[in-house]
């Protein structure tokens, strides 16, 4: 993956693949918000479904050492999740993928665009 594509979206959220070495995807909020408590209460339930759905169909099909889950919204003041499967082998790991990079990666994992076409059958089905 070389650029940003969405994957899914609903009335709520929309979520994105980020380009990376490792499997990487965002969920935004579609409402403008700053903070997650400014979201709605079914907007955050929703981001927290899709927080928990994400992480346990990356664990099952990459099996990585680890997912990380981060939201800073520095940069984009808008709410949105980052979720990653890490690997120990790739170029940042243990560090975070903001990090210092340790090495050069040397991964090999299922492909993601398989990843997102199962993905994208599971949250439209």
């Amino acid at each position: 993956m070389t650029k940003t594509l969405k994957i899914y979206e609903n009335k709520l959220i929309f979520i994105e693949v980020e380009p990376s070495e490792i499997p990487w995807l965002k969920i935004f909020s579609k409402q403008d918000c700053k903070e997650l408590t400014d979201c709605d209460t079914v907007t955050r339930q929703e981001i927290y479904r899709l927080l928990e759905f994400i992480e346990t169909e990356m664990i099952a099909y990459f099996q990585p050492d680890k997912i990380n889950i981060a939201s800073f919204a520095n940069y984009l003041p808008k709410v949105h999740w980052h979720v990653m499967a890490r690997f120990k082998t790739d170029s940042y790991f243990p560090e975070p993928m903001w990090g210092k990079k340790q090495r050069e990666a040397m991964l090999d994992y299922p492909p993601m665009e398989s990843f997102i076409t199962q993905l994208q059958a599971k949250l439209n089905g």
